[in-house]
């Protein structure tokens, strides 16, 4: 792997991990495009390369993580429910993974089902958007706060979040999803996202770095390696501060737009070669 190749694949990284789009579908056009042959080190750089993503949620809600930590030596009532609301959110995902992550790697990292998962992803956002109109407009900001969460909530964000294991779903569409399904505000549903972001990515990172750490860096390089990361650092930092805002002010509709203009393309790229 090139420095040109690993900036590229950081880019794409920091910029989808946040965004309800899939980071893993447009990880494997990139490799696709960049000529880049799939192996069980690249797939596991494909995951650990998130560590640049995570990095820019803890610069950008420190204080909370402060709060959380503040919680942890009792010394913060609301920084102790949230990170208990966390670790049941993260539960189902580590059971499940803990069976499945063998399976999904070998039989679902594919471009088909990127393909089926775009699509449907995007189908999804626009029947929730319209459910959510219909019921009425500005609905979705004045749910619950991420304070008054519950752990019914979370667990409930929790199971939302297994179906993203599926590649192409989107880790973060499940998770929003879940927190306005549960009665969240968009502000709770997204922050919560974001922070329970932060121990799935970062147990899957330790995991694969742990299992492929070797294999990675006499395959990719160090150097390489590092600078695809420090690229998703930078880029993440953007497009989060970039989508808190406009999910404020407009709504996931552009994302399910979106994902049905990726499938298309997809397709295309399937027709034209593409291993499916």
């Amino acid at each position: 792997m090139t420095i040109l190749q690993s900036l590229i694949l950081g880019l794409v990284e920091g910029l989808t991990e946040y965004l309800p789009v899939s980071s893993t579908g447009h990880l494997i056009i990139a490799q696709y495009l960049l000529g880049m042959e799939e192996s069980a080190a690249l797939n596991a750089y494909s995951v650990c390369i998130q560590v640049g993503a995570i990095l820019a949620v803890i610069n950008l809600y420190f204080s909370r993580i402060r709060q959380m930590w503040a919680g942890l030596c009792g010394k913060n009532p609301t920084g102790r429910r949230l990170i208990c609301n966390l670790l049941l959110g993260f539960l189902p995902a580590m059971v499940i993974g803990f069976f499945l992550a063998g399976p999904i790697k070998d039989y679902l990292f594919n471009a088909k089902t990127v393909l089926i998962s775009w699509a449907v992803g995007g189908i999804v956002i626009l029947l929730f958007v319209r459910y959510k109109m219909k019921r009425g407009k500005g609905r979705c900001h004045n749910g619950t706060a991420l304070e008054d969460m519950s752990w019914k909530a979370a667990l409930t964000v929790g199971f939302m979040q297994c179906i993203a294991m599926c590649p192409g779903t989107s880790r973060s569409l499940m998770t929003m999803l879940g927190g306005l399904v549960a009665g969240l505000s968009m502000a709770a549903a997204v922050e919560f996202s974001f922070l329970l972001g932060l121990i799935t990515l970062g147990a899957a990172t330790v995991y694969d770095f742990m299992k492929y750490g070797d294999s990675m860096v006499t395959e990719l390089g160090w150097g390489p390696m590092l600078a695809g990361t420090v690229m998703s650092w930078i880029s993440a930092i953007i497009a989060v501060k970039w989508m808190v805002k406009y999910l404020q002010q407009h709504g996931l509709s552009i994302f399910g737009w979106y994902r049905i203009g990726a499938a298309l393309v997809m397709l295309i790229l399937i027709l034209n070669g593409l291993q499916a």
